[in-house]
């Protein structure tokens, strides 16, 4: 495995994500995952410098395309991606990277809080953070779009979305559109989490390319996971996320995993770094630690 640093806020109307990937490099939650011998820190990305005239999406793309590019290396050196953001407009990049490396769009699980669909038509606040998924689909500003390949860079119908429980009414449209299933809150309180990941992970894990997870840490209850940048009440438990990552690490078509919003000025007690910690352990392979 081999962990790329995506230390990117642009999207974001908190910046603090920016800081996420060094400040969990440097936490002691990193420091007793970082002896494991098939694991290792590749390179942390960071925005590119604003230049006069350009917007904050430009900014983005660029970023994106950095990052596609180390995610399709990472994976032509027989290496297992994981990606640490960044608020997840990095995800652009992230899975731009796996489908130019497999040449078709993957499969994608995209636990969050938020449905991340909107375009800049639709947007309420025109944070780009909320339209990555949109983008993915092949859908937003052009520059943002075709980073990997030509058109959508994830397959809608072997896309769902798992744990939403704040959206608008045009991502929800949007969604439903291209066809990908949403399993929200309240449909995972009626059935139960296991029951809906079972459903989730075989819409996901039938894309014949393979699939990926994107984990953005606010789709987890707050007062379990406090450092992340756009809070919603309740949640997922984190004992459910840590028990559904180790499980879906084990399946066959796994490529890559992402984890992003990691906000250190929210944190406290370094919880959730120390949850970032236990959710990349769940993937690791049994093997010696040292510290």
């Amino acid at each position: 495995m081999r962990i790329t640093g995506a230390a990117c806020g642009l999207g974001a109307q908190d910046k603090a994500c920016e800081d996420g990937p060094v400040a969990f490099h440097h936490s002691q939650a990193w420091h007793e995952l970082a002896g494991h011998p098939q694991l290792d820190w590749g390179r942390t990305l960071y925005a590119p410098p604003a230049r006069s005239g350009e917007a904050p999406v430009q900014r983005i793309a660029e970023f994106c395309r950095h990052l596609a590019d180390e995610v399709a290396t990472t994976l032509a050196d027989n290496r297992f991606p994981v990606v640490i953001g960044g608020d997840h407009s990095v995800a652009i990049g992230t899975w731009s990277g796996l489908a130019r490396h497999l040449g078709q769009p993957p499969g994608l699980l995209w636990i969050d809080a938020h449905l991340d669909s909107h375009t800049p038509e639709t947007s309420y606040s025109g944070a780009i953070h909320g339209m990555p998924l949109a983008c993915l689909l092949g859908h937003g500003d052009k520059r943002l779009l075709n980073i990997g390949l030509a058109g959508a860079q994830v397959s809608a119908g072997h896309t769902v979305v798992l744990g939403a429980r704040s959206h608008e009414p045009e991502e929800l449209d949007f969604l439903r559109r291209a066809g990908v299933r949403i399993i929200d809150s309240e449909e995972i309180s009626q059935r139960g989490f296991a029951v809906c990941l079972d459903e989730a992970m075989a819409i996901v894990a039938a894309a014949p390319a393979g699939f990926g997870v994107t984990l953005d840490l606010d789709a987890i209850d707050p007062r379990l996971a406090p450092g992340v940048g756009s809070p919603e009440p309740d949640g997922l438990l984190a004992t459910d996320v840590l028990t559904a990552v180790h499980w879906i690490a084990g399946m066959p078509g796994l490529q890559a995993l992402e984890i992003v919003e990691y906000n250190p000025d929210r944190d406290r007690h370094g919880s959730t770094a120390a949850l970032l910690s236990d959710l990349i352990g769940e993937i690791l392979p049994p093997g010696k630690h040292s510290s």
